[in-house]
């Protein structure tokens, strides 16, 4: 992966107003890769005292953008398809990981699991992106590219 869009993606996400809120950090990018995490903390509950299926769908979501945008190309979602398995325990760190699995010049897919620090799976989905013909925007502010 290019030094340069790592370290560009790296900063992007840190100031990502969301990933903030959701305390969602990014651990590892690569070429078609990313690995993010965050707590599930009591305000992530939903009405049974359960992780809410959108705080966990957030993870899996910020790994797919991080993973789909790696390439230093801008990709924009066009489907997203989850199934939830399984609920974390009160605290448990989530780790999300997104994997493409098969890239075009217009298209990519990716293969993304959350589990807990358990390593219990959580969830599997299986999303697409859409392959903009440009830059991701912030490598052009301040990166030179």
């Amino acid at each position: 992966m290019n030094e340069e869009t790592r370290s560009a993606i790296l900063a992007q996400f840190e100031d990502e107003p969301f990933g903030k809120k959701m305390g969602i950090r990014l651990l590892e990018v690569d070429d078609g890769y990313a690995r993010v995490e965050m707590y599930f903390t009591p305000d992530m509950e939903n009405m049974f005292g359960m992780a809410h299926g959108g705080a966990i769908f957030s993870l899996m979501d910020a790994a797919f953008e991080v993973a789909s945008n790696s390439h230093g190309t801008m990709a924009v979602a066009l489907s997203m398809n989850i199934n939830y398995l399984a609920s974390p325990a009160a605290g448990a760190k989530l780790i999300a990981e997104a994997k493409e699995i098969n890239k075009t010049r217009r298209t990519a897919a990716y293969d993304i699991r959350a589990t807990d620090d358990r390593e219990k799976l959580l969830a599997t989905c299986q999303s697409l992106v859409y392959r903009l013909d440009r830059p991701v925007p912030f490598l052009k502010k301040g990166m030179g590219g």
